[in-house]
């Protein structure tokens, strides 16, 4: 373990976490688009999905924050046994905190599923590390783009 991971706090969301976990969110995924889709992303897209989010999405998930210093760091998603989204803001990736959530969500479930884009391996290998195993490979229904199912099971 990292020396500074006890730092971390892991607790479930609350209401007034939105902002925070929102904007952690469209840091990554602004980060992250580039390998996946450069030339399709209007202006617009990211406002619409972060309502989507907002409205949608996670009211729907059960979420957990990662805090440290009382600064939200870091979130993931749960809906029913997939592990629909884990995010770590930019300046605090590498410090052992995708880690730290991927184990609390692992607490949390009997088994996860996930699907990554087939493209974005280190996050793939990030999952592999974890005991996360290829189940298949599928098409993403928005983009079109190839993606991984991925799926981990206590032995």
């Amino acid at each position: 373990m990292h020396a500074h991971s006890h730092h971390h706090r892991i607790r479930a969301f609350q209401a007034d976490d939105m902002e925070a976990v929102l904007a952690i969110w469209l840091a990554v995924s602004i980060q992250a688009h580039d390998f996946i889709a450069p030339d399709f992303i209007a202006p617009d897209f990211w406002q619409a999905q972060r309502d989507a989010m907002r409205e949608r999405y996670l009211p729907a998930s059960e979420t957990y924050v990662a805090e440290t210093s009382g600064q939200v760091v870091g979130f993931y998603s749960l809906y029913e046994n997939t592990l629909a989204a884990i995010f770590v803001q930019p300046e605090g990736q590498g410090r052992g905190l995708g880690s730290a959530l991927l184990e609390d969500a692992k607490r949390r479930r009997a088994w996860l599923e996930l699907t990554v884009y087939a493209q974005n391996t280190p996050s793939i290998r990030f999952y592999e590390a974890r005991g996360f195993v290829h189940m298949g490979e599928q098409q993403d229904e928005y983009t079109g783009a190839p993606e991984l199912l991925m799926r981990f099971s206590p032995s």
